[in-house]
């Protein structure tokens, strides 16, 4: 397994990174022999501190603090859960034993710790100790910040108590670079954020031995990020992080010998990465909302206390900043939940350590608070540590309606209302994901993702595991669990590996118009080489709904599948050839193909034969999952989805037979 994994790897790279890499594992391999402790990283100093989080926190409304206590005093009690997971409740007199950065909650094992060098951890490809995001999670020391906040506020001794205790353990259990916990540098960008967090909010409370831990901490983190920096078909969120994590260290303790190189540095990558990462229309490059949101908010904090401390970053930084605040507003329902748009791994930066289903939105709202404007768009009901850190406002803006395309990062929204109905749509024309890799990505092209009144109908599945997934890792982000056509069950793009690709299939938009007549089409070459045909996909708009017509371009006829993987809370029964959609009782609207085909309705079964939907990391449910096969003739094949009335009675229309076509 290892071996297949770097030869798919190295076809990714070019002969730059190839040369790249060789020379970095030369350099890990030399890094081995060297015992290096704490010691070395021991350099006097003041307290770090990250300018403009306090002042914020003390006008925080009252309902944000309630917050924070709520959530202090949940980690306080020993509980934690992160990732669909929850750790083994421990005693509050001894919240960090020595062995807890090392557990898996969920298998029980225990990774390996300071006997062992970082690099010679093969997590990538463990089966029986679990997914190192879970043992990475807890080792990121978020949980320590709404202690650090509930001090700062209240005063709380048994959170400062806390706070020194896990300090202390986490010093003597990870030396440097030993152990699972030094691996991976975006690990250790957001643990540096955490404890830079701790020492800003409730720093003057902690213990001289603490702050010095702290110091150690923060400078070795500081020199292990410069010295192995995420490049080339690696530099999507992972540098922003390890960026951020040197840039803002660099920023609240300059008198480090790396600290004036890393700042320069930081400014220079971070206003390149903006760029990069957010796209001229403001769609994270990666295509997942929640990892756009995520590096948006690591630019978002180096902004921010860059421009506290009088020292702005480059200016454009903030209108990248915007436009992606523009496209969650389009993606996002009224409480400010997106579609589960690829990967999500539900990492936070600023966070009180729970789960965060508006997360996106959490970040937006930050980011128009940063920029002083009013919100772009909904806000979810969820408050945040963010929320208090930058000042958020408690009430968002009105969410857009009618057409938008973005043409640039792949997506065309629609937002309208029939049948008294409110009616959202996203249709995705997008790449597959960002660099070479597209570590990210699904092979979702062509999708489309429904919600009515504001509640997902036809959804994207999710994400549910990463490293330890498996065939449902490959199912998760395959073709055939998307809203998609597939040909005999084959992926568009081809996997080798859990975040690689082999093949990439290329989307092109080939028309959009708005207005009440809306259309959108587009294709993909992703059957191409293997089937001989294009498909075509248009989504238009008809007068109780949508229709969607499915064209292969290329000789002869195929047969095919297409899919609408329905959420949760709905069910669906085929009557005379037309699926009807419900909720409970109430009627939601009825799917009807102009082709014959075998139409099923299946929420049981394996992988390929039932349907899924994972709601968070590490979740999984059953779900009906629509499914039609037959053959798709020459001129194609027609799909109508017909809303009911929002009283629940059926549509007026009869959209069953050939009386639909395309829109040309």
């Amino acid at each position: 397994m290892s071996l297949v994994w770097y030869v798919n790897r190295l076809r990714a790279m070019s002969t730059t990174e190839v040369v790249h890499r060789i020379a970095e594992k030369a350099s890990k391999s030399r890094a081995k022999g060297r015992r290096e402790g704490w010691e070395r990283y021991q350099v006097p100093g003041p307290l770090p501190r990250l300018a403009g989080l306090v002042e914020n926190l003390a006008r925080a409304p009252e309902q944000v603090k309630r917050e924070i206590r709520a959530a202090s005093a949940s980690i306080l009690s020993g509980r934690y859960e992160a990732l669909g997971a929850g750790w083994p409740e421990r005693a509050p007199e001894n919240l960090f034993p020595p062995e807890i950065w090392r557990l898996d909650p969920v298998t029980g094992g225990l990774w390996p710790g300071a006997e062992k060098y970082c690099f010679d951890i093969p997590y990538r490809h463990e089966r029986v100790l679990g997914d190192v995001k879970y043992v990475w999670e807890f080792n990121r020391l978020q949980f320590l910040q709404p202690l650090a906040a509930d001090a700062a506020l209240t005063g709380n001794k048994k959170a400062i108590a806390a706070i020194e205790a896990a300090v202390e353990s986490w010093y003597a259990a990870n030396p440097p670079f030993r152990g699972i916990c030094w691996n991976s540098g975006i690990e250790l960008g957001l643990r540096a954020i955490s404890l830079l967090v701790v020492a800003t909010l409730c720093g003057a409370q902690l213990s001289v031995a603490t702050i010095d831990q702290i110091r150690t901490i923060l400078h070795a983190h500081m020199v292990w990020m410069a010295r192995y920096p995420s490049r080339f078909s690696s530099a999507n969120n992972h540098l922003v992080a390890e960026v951020a994590g040197e840039f803002l260290i660099a920023l609240a303790m300059p008198e480090l010998p790396l600290s004036a190189k890393l700042e320069a540095k930081g400014r220079r990558i971070l206003a390149e990465e903006a760029n990069k990462q957010i796209l001229n229309d403001g769609v994270g490059a990666e295509q997942s909302p929640t990892y756009g949101a995520f590096t948006a908010e690591f630019i978002l904090l180096c902004s921010f206390v860059a421009r506290s401390a009088g020292k702005p970053l480059a200016a454009h930084i903030d209108t990248r900043l915007k436009l992606f605040s523009n496209y969650i507003a389009w993606l996002s329902n009224v409480d400010g939940r997106v579609p589960g748009i690829c990967d999500d791994d539900e990492g936070r930066i600023l966070t009180l350590a729970r789960h965060e289903p508006a997360y996106a939105a959490s970040v937006c709202a930050a980011i128009a608070a940063y920029l002083g404007e009013p919100p772009t768009g909904p806000r979810p009901p969820e408050l945040d540590l963010r929320d208090a850190l930058f000042g958020s406002a408690m009430t968002g803006g009105a969410a857009p309606s009618g057409v938008k395309t973005f043409a640039d990062g792949g997506y065309t929204v629609i937002r309208e209302t029939k049948r008294g109905r409110d009616l959202g749509i996203v249709f995705d024309h997008a790449p597959l994901g960002y660099l070479s890799i597209a570590a990210h990505g699904h092979a979702d092209a062509l999708s489309v993702i429904v919600s009515v009144d504001g509640e997902p109908l036809f959804v994207d599945p999710g994400t549910y595991l990463y490293h330890s997934g498996g065939q449902w890792r490959d199912w998760f982000r395959g073709t055939r669990a998307h809203n998609t056509l597939n040909i005999g069950g084959a992926d568009q793009s081809i996997m080798s590996g859990a975040f690689n690709w082999s093949h990439k299939a290329v989307t092109t938009l080939e028309s959009a118009s708005g207005g009440k007549n809306w259309s959108v089409t587009a294709v993909h070459d992703g059957y191409e080489k293997r089937f001989g045909v294009v498909h075509r996909r248009a989504l238009f708009s008809t007068q109780d709904g949508f229709a969607i017509h499915d064209e292969l371009i290329g000789p002869g006829m195929r047969m095919a599948e297409i899919v609408f993987q329905l959420a949760p809370d709905f069910n669906a029964e085929v009557i005379e050839g037309t699926v009807v959609i419900g909720r409970h009782s109430e009627a939601i609207g009825l799917l009807t193909w102009n082709e014959p085909g075998e139409i099923t309705v299946n929420a049981e079964g394996e992988i390929g034969e039932g349907g899924w939907y994972s709601s968070a990391f590490g979740k999984k449910v059953e779900a009906k999952r629509i499914s039609w096969r037959g053959t798709v003739p020459a001129q194609g094949v027609t799909c109508v989805f017909a809303l009911a009335e929002a009283d629940g009675t059926k549509p007026a229309a009869d959209y069953t037979g050939n009386r639909i076509t395309s829109p040309a």
